[in-house]
C-alpha cells in the first residue's frame, strides 16, 4: 500500500444527496474535488434517497462515530395498498389490498412504532448475512431471514394525506433505522400493505437540509481553492459533546494521547468530552478528576 495523495485537509461537508447515486460515490466525489487525502460519511442513505449526507474529510473522519449515534429525522411518502420486495417504489409488487386505511386508523398506528421498538431490516438491505450481504441474497433469490434489531424511534408524524394511496410521514430516530422498514410495517399494521414512495433526510445530528450543499456546487469548485470555503469546521462533529478547555500546559500531553488536566465545568465523572484549545478540537476522551483520558486524538495540519 503506497501512501494515499492528496490533501491534508479536514472538516465536514454537508451534501443534499440527490436520488440515483450511492453514498459511496457521493464520498469519492467530494474527495476528488477537495482532493482530499481521506474521507468519509456518517450514516448510509440509500441510492434512490435523498437529503442530508454528512461527508467528514482528514481529521474530522474520527468525529464520523458521533454524528452517526446522533439522532436523524427523515420526510418521507408512503404508497399505501401495495407491498414491494424491496419495500420501495424500485421492487416489484409482491402483495397488493383495495382496503384504505382512514386517517385516523394511520394516526393510531403510529403509536406502535414509537419509543424502543424491534425493526427487520429490508432484505434489500447491507445487512450481512453470514458473511455476505443481503441485497445480494435477495437478487440470487435465496431463501434468508434477518435478525430483528433495536432501533429507537423519538416521533413519528403524519404531515399530510395527498389521496387515499398515499400518506406524508415524518421520523425521528436514532442510529440504523431503516424507513423502508417502517413503511413495510405500518402497511402491515394497516392491513394494507405497504412501502416507500421517496424519502428525504431533513437533518442528521447537528447537520441540516438547509445548509447543504449540492453536488452541482461541488463540481463548479472541483480542484479551485475556493471549495474550502464549503467546509465546515471539524468541531461541529462534537456538538452532542460537552467540551473541556486544555490549558497550554497540557496541550503537548493530550497531543501525544497521554492523560493531562483539563478544565470543565459540569461535567461528570466518566463522561465522553471534547478538549479544545483556542477553539480547536485536541482531543475526545473520558473525563475523569479533573483530567481528560483520550480515546482520539486530532493531528494539525502540517501547514498549521
Amino acid at each position: 500500500m503506497g501512501k494515499r495523495k492528496g490533501r491534508d485537509i479536514s472538516g465536514w461537508l454537508i451534501i443534499d444527496k440527490p436520488a440515483g447515486i450511492t453514498s459511496t460515490s457521493v464520498v469519492n466525489k467530494v474527495r476528488w474535488a477537495f482532493n482530499a487525502k481521506k474521507a468519509g460519511h456518517a450514516g448510509t442513505l440509500d441510492p434512490d434517497a435523498t437529503g442530508v449526507l454528512a461527508v467528514a474529510l482528514g481529521e474530522a473522519t474520527k468525529t464520523i462515530p458521533y454524528i452517526t449515534d446522533a439522532l436523524k429525522a427523515y420526510e418521507f411518502s408512503v404508497t399505501l395498498g401495495a407491498a414491494t420486495n424491496t419495500d420501495d417504489a424500485e421492487g416489484e409488487i409482491i402483495k397488493s389490498s383495495d382496503h384504505r386505511p382512514t386517517d385516523d386508523d394511520i394516526k393510531s398506528a403510529l403509536g406502535g412504532f414509537l419509543g424502543d421498538i424491534m425493526q427487520v431490516p429490508p432484505k434489500f438491505s447491507a445487512v450481512k448475512i453470514d458473511g455476505e450481504r443481503a441485497y445480494k441474497l435477495a437478487r440470487d433469490d435465496e431463501e434468508f431471514e434477518i435478525a430483528a434489531r433495536p432501533l429507537w424511534v423519538e416521533e413519528l408524524l403524519m404531515i399530510d394525506r395527498p389521496d387515499a394511496d398515499h400518506v406524508l410521514l415524518e421520523m425521528t430516530c436514532g442510529k440504523g433505522g431503516y424507513v423502508r422498514s417502517i413503511a413495510r410495517d405500518l402497511g402491515e399494521t394497516l392491513g394494507c400493505y405497504g412501502h416507500v414512495e421517496w424519502l428525504r433526510r431533513i437533518w442528521s445530528g447537528s447537520f441540516t437540509v438547509e445548509n447543504a450543499v449540492t453536488l452541482e456546487q461541488i463540481d463548479a469548485l472541483a480542484k479551485m481553492p475556493e471549495i474550502d470555503s464549503l467546509l465546515r469546521p471539524l468541531e461541529d462533529g462534537l456538538v452532542d459533546l460537552e467540551e473541556v478547555k486544555c490549558p497550554p500546559e497540557s496541550l503537548t500531553k493530550l497531543r501525544n494521547g497521554n492523560a493531562a488536566v483539563v478544565i470543565a465545568h459540569d461535567v461528570e465523572y466518566g463522561e465522553e468530552v471534547w478538549a479544545s484549545y483556542d477553539g480547536e478540537a485536541v482531543a475526545v476522551g473520558t473525563f475523569k478528576a479533573g483530567e481528560l483520558h483520550p480515546s482520539r486524538v486530532f493531528v494539525k495540519p502540517q501547514s498549521a
